[in-house]
C-alpha cells in the first residue's frame, strides 16, 4: 500500500468512527423529547444537533489537531483555508429529525486544497453507512456501490430539495414540476446528503437543488463521484462544495437534466394555479 492510499485510509476510518459516535448521540435523541430552537423562521436546530456536533468535532480535533474544521452549528470555528479541512453535518435532516421521520444523517466530509478524498454519511435509524475515499470506489457498509444504468428522464426517478429560508424566492418548485412531468417523478426526502447517496447506490437517478451549503454536499459528492457518477452545476462547471446549485446524476442523464434545468431557467415563470 501507498503512502498516499494508507493515509487516505487512516482519514476514511476516522471519518466513519466520528460518523458512528455522532450517529450514537442522534439515534439516542430521536427516542427522547425533542428541544427545538430557531435559526430562522422554519430553520429548526435541537439540542442533538449540537451533541453530536461537539463529539464529531472533539474526535477530529484530537486525531488531527492541524486540519481546518467546518460544522454547521459552528462548533468547528476556523480553519477552511488549510491545506485538510473537514465539513461536518452532524444532523442533516434536522426538520424530519424534529418530526420523528426516520431520514436524516451524520455527514463527514474532507478536503485537500478544495477537493473532496473522504467522506462518510450515516443514517443513525437504518444503520446504513456510505463511504467513499478518493479512487477507492464508494461503499454501503461493506458491499461497493454503483449508479444506476437509466439513460433518460423518462424513465428515471429523480430528487429534489427546498431550502428552509426564503422559501417564497426560491425557483426550485419550477423545476420540481418540470421534471416531475418528464420522469418517472421527484421525491423530496429531505436529507441532501442521503439523497446523494441514493444517487450513488442506484436508488435514485439524478439529484439537483439551490442553496445548499459545503457540509450538505462535501462527503455526499465524493461518494457519487467514486459510484461512477457526476456532480456538476447547472452550467455543466465542476461542483464546488457551496456553490449556489448542484446536479447530481447517474452520468447518463447528466447532459438531458441540465439541458431541462436551463429550459426551465429561460421560461417564462409559471403562473399560479387557482
Amino acid at each position: 500500500m501507498s503512502d498516499r492510499a494508507g493515509e487516505l485510509r487512516k482519514f476514511l476510518a476516522v471519518a466513519i468512527e466520528a460518523a458512528r459516535e455522532g450517529g450514537a448521540i442522534v439515534r439516542a435523541g430521536f427516542d427522547q423529547p425533542k428541544q427545538v430552537s430557531y435559526k430562522g423562521d422554519v430553520d429548526l436546530v435541537t439540542e442533538t444537533d449540537k451533541k453530536s456536533e461537539a463529539a464529531i468535532v472533539a474526535r477530529l480535533r484530537r486525531e488531527f489537531p492541524e486540519h481546518g474544521i467546518v460544522a454547521e452549528e459552528g462548533g468547528g470555528g476556523e480553519g477552511a483555508n488549510a491545506r485538510y479541512c473537514w465539513y461536518v453535518d452532524p444532523l442533516d435532516g434536522t426538520t424530519n429529525f424534529a418530526h420523528g421521520f426516520p431520514m436524516f444523517a451524520v455527514s463527514i466530509g474532507l478536503l485537500e486544497r478544495g477537493k473532496p478524498i473522504v467522506g462518510a454519511v450515516l443514517n443513525p435509524v437504518s444503520g446504513e453507512l456510505f463511504s467513499a475515499q478518493e479512487g477507492a470506489g464508494a461503499y454501503l457498509n461493506e458491499k461497493r456501490i454503483k449508479v444506476s444504468e437509466v439513460s433518460s428522464i423518462s424513465k428515471a426517478l429523480l430528487a429534489t430539495g427546498f431550502p428552509t429560508h426564503k422559501r417564497t424566492s426560491n425557483p426550485n418548485i419550477r423545476y420540481y414540476w418540470e421534471f416531475t412531468l418528464r420522469s418517472h417523478g421527484v421525491r423530496r426526502a429531505g436529507s441532501a446528503a442521503l439523497d446523494l447517496c441514493s444517487v450513488a447506490s442506484g436508488r435514485f437517478d439524478g439529484f439537483w437543488e439551490f442553496g445548499l451549503k459545503s457540509w450538505d454536499t462535501a462527503a455526499g459528492m465524493l461518494i457519487v463521484q467514486e459510484a461512477g457518477g457526476k456532480i456538476s452545476n447547472f452550467a455543466g462547471e465542476p461542483y464546488q462544495p457551496g456553490d449556489k446549485e448542484i446536479l447530481a446524476s447517474n452520468g447518463l442523464i447528466h447532459e438531458e437534466m441540465r439541458r431541462t434545468a436551463q429550459e426551465i431557467a429561460s421560461a417564462p415563470a409559471l403562473n399560479p394555479v387557482t
